[in-house]
């Protein structure tokens, strides 16, 4: 089906599928479209549960610059840039690849930065009773830098604070600032 929808996208352009560099190109999309969409078919809450360790912690933990790819939901481009994750942790603590692996889970589905922001950090809160998180993300839109405004060097920054990371002015800023962000 995907493969077909393809085919119709290159003759819509004026392109002919049948030529020698677009023969494999159906496929090749399709399986891209797979990897990029490959969050829909996992469960954020089973990819958490996997990784949560009892830990005599209570201060802030930091993953900062986690790569992430994901697709604008508006224009089917990519966006892509940076995830910063902070938590105040209560005697429990992640493993560090699993905050990772959540970023990825959320972010290969169609998506809205501020949404991206948002699930991610709601998805950490209540699985280890956190005190506070913290989400940054750092990301560049390419509809916006290669059509529409044209835009090259634009930036979009979004952030989602939740319980000390929103009350607490002295958290919020020790956490931007560890990031590398201004806490002003």
């Amino acid at each position: 089906m995907m493969e077909e929808a393809v085919r119709m996208i290159l003759e819509a352009v004026g392109e002919d599928p049948s030529r020698e560099g677009l023969i494999d190109t159906p496929k090749r999309v399709s399986k891209a479209w797979e990897h990029l969409t490959q969050g829909y078919g996992q469960d954020p809450k089973a990819i958490l549960s996997k990784a949560i360790f009892s830990e005599e912690c209570n201060h802030m933990v930091i993953v900062r610059d986690i790569e992430m790819y994901s697709m604008c939901e508006h224009h089917l481009l990519p966006f892509f840039g940076k995830c910063h994750i902070g938590y105040i942790a209560q005697n429990r603590v992640y493993g560090v690849s699993k905050l990772a692996r959540l970023v990825d889970c959320f972010a290969r589905r169609l998506q809205l930065q501020e949404r991206l922001t948002q699930q991610i950090a709601a998805s950490l809160m209540e699985p280890i009773g956190a005190e506070g998180v913290g989400v940054v993300i750092e990301a560049r839109h390419l509809c916006m830098m290669m059509r529409g405004v044209s835009k090259q060097n634009s930036m979009m920054v979004t952030s989602a604070m939740l319980g000390s990371f929103r009350e607490d002015g002295a958290v919020r800023g020790e956490f931007l600032r560890l990031i590398g962000q201004s806490a002003q």
